[in-house]
């Protein structure tokens, strides 16, 4: 037997704003002298999805000045983010 939850559209509503309050979290990358530029590279294509070109200007902020922010969203997809670049040591943070 199952059980099917019907919620009204207020509590839809609350969802989707308490959702909303994690667009503030971002991901923070931090230069180290273990990786080359191409596995950065590397991974965050993998991590974000994003194009050569993109990964390739963050890779350089990283190592120009020291850290850089490489995604804004959601914490859970900050979590991902995160999780991914740090598959080969990479260092990060989740700021909030």
């Amino acid at each position: 037997m199952q059980t099917e939850i019907i919620k009204t559209p207020q509590e839809e509503i609350i969802e989707e704003v308490i959702d909303d309050t994690g667009t503030l979290s971002r991901v923070v990358l931090f230069n180290d002298d273990e990786h080359t530029f191409d596995e950065v590279i590397a991974q965050l294509i993998k991590a974000l999805n994003c194009s050569f070109e993109t990964a390739r200007d963050y890779a350089f902020e990283t190592h120009a000045k020291g850290k850089a922010i490489v995604f804004n969203g959601t914490m859970k997809d900050c979590l991902r983010v995160s999780s991914i670049l740090e598959e080969i040591a990479l260092n990060t943070q989740i700021l909030s």
